[in-house]
């Protein structure tokens, strides 16, 4: 009983709060302090935007607007954005098929199409089905490194040929987006960070958002996030050949600039935001966007050490982001902030 009482105030003694101080628009930081606080694990940083008819509000708690954080799978709605793009300039076809662009000869996969990995309806699983994958599912949690930090395109892509295809309904699948991104790096001849920093942020001025190549390329002071486990400091995730799923590191001055593009329809590949697949009656989906019966258009993300989401009404013109450097989720205020009363979630 000693030893157990002593873990638990050892767990609370590392487990972060909220941070203060908070700063921005009175309003939103009393809506977001009152979720934040009310909700169970460790909470730290968070920089909140809602923008309403482009009226914008900012919300910070111990951030300011260009406090660095991962923003998890969010990513995909950049490497969906710039496969809408390649679509709507005749550049790569919506049909065309992943083994024109990877070495996927023989196998299932070879014969998914680039719109079906867009919509998770290929048939892919959420990650390949390999002993090394389960067991990186299971310890990261607990060991707060990036299971995927040293995936290569060589090995991703042998995991995708052992990966077997299911039925072609909707399943959400960080594997499919994977390869989706890799697809396109292939034929853009470039790499995933330059297609990125090419075709989204440089148009769009988002001066602070990037992919880091690898954890060694990021700063020693690099922004590190907190685990759900006890609020331990978990590890940079940059997931190697998987960066296309979840990689992007922003702030809230480049998500709120990325908002207001997708808001205003200048953002490149904007079509993405339009229904391409039903999943079932109350959820549809884009390119990497899920929409909800309310049309709410929304993505979360999450990391070993981050958290975050992103939702808009383009009819209305209303967008909300939220960003948090703890594996806790913030599901609940973008829904609050957003005005929706769906409850789907747990994408992530």
């Amino acid at each position: 009983m000693a030893g157990a009482a002593s873990f638990e105030v050892f767990a609370r003694a590392r487990t972060p709060n909220l941070c203060s101080p908070s700063s921005g628009d009175s309003w939103l930081i009393r809506e977001a302090e009152a979720i934040l606080r009310r909700s169970h694990g460790p909470r730290g940083r968070a920089s909140i935007a809602v923008i309403d008819d482009g009226v914008l509000r900012e919300a910070h708690f111990g951030a300011d607007r260009h406090t660095q954080y991962e923003i998890g799978s969010i990513t995909k709605t950049m490497t969906a954005a710039v496969f809408a793009d390649m679509v709507e300039r005749g550049e790569i076809s919506r049909r065309a098929l992943l083994g024109a662009f990877l070495e996927l000869e023989g196998s299932e996969v070879a014969a998914v199409e680039l719109e079906e990995l867009a919509t998770h309806t290929s048939g892919l699983p959420d990650m390949a089905s390999t002993w090394r994958n389960f067991a990186g599912l299971v310890l990261w949690p607990l060991l707060v490194h990036d299971p995927s930090s040293s995936v290569t395109l060589e090995r991703l892509v042998v995991d995708a040929r052992r990966s077997r295809v299911g039925p072609k309904e909707y399943a959400y699948s960080n594997l499919g987006y994977s390869l989706l991104g890799q697809a396109l790096v292939r034929h853009s001849r470039t790499t995933f960070p330059r297609l990125l920093e090419e075709r989204l942020f440089a148009p769009l001025g988002m001066v602070d958002s990037f992919v880091p190549a690898d954890p060694r390329s990021l700063p020693a002071d690099a922004p590190r996030g907190y685990s759900i486990m006890w609020g331990r400091r978990a590890a940079p995730w940059t997931l190697g050949a998987e960066a296309p799923s979840g990689s992007v590191r922003s702030t809230l001055a480049d998500m709120t600039r990325y908002l207001q593009a997708l808001l205003d329809g200048t953002a490149p590949g904007a079509s993405a935001l339009e229904p391409a697949a039903v999943v079932d009656g109350s959820l549809r989906i884009g390119y990497g966007w899920h929409i909800d019966q309310d049309s709410l258009v929304w993505h979360n993300g999450m990391t070993g050490g981050f958290s975050s989401w992103m939702s808009l009404c383009p009819g209305r013109g209303r967008g909300v982001v939220v960003l948090s450097n703890t594996m806790n989720s913030v599901d609940e205020l973008g829904r609050k902030l957003a005005g929706s009363s769906s409850g789907a979630s747990g994408i992530s």
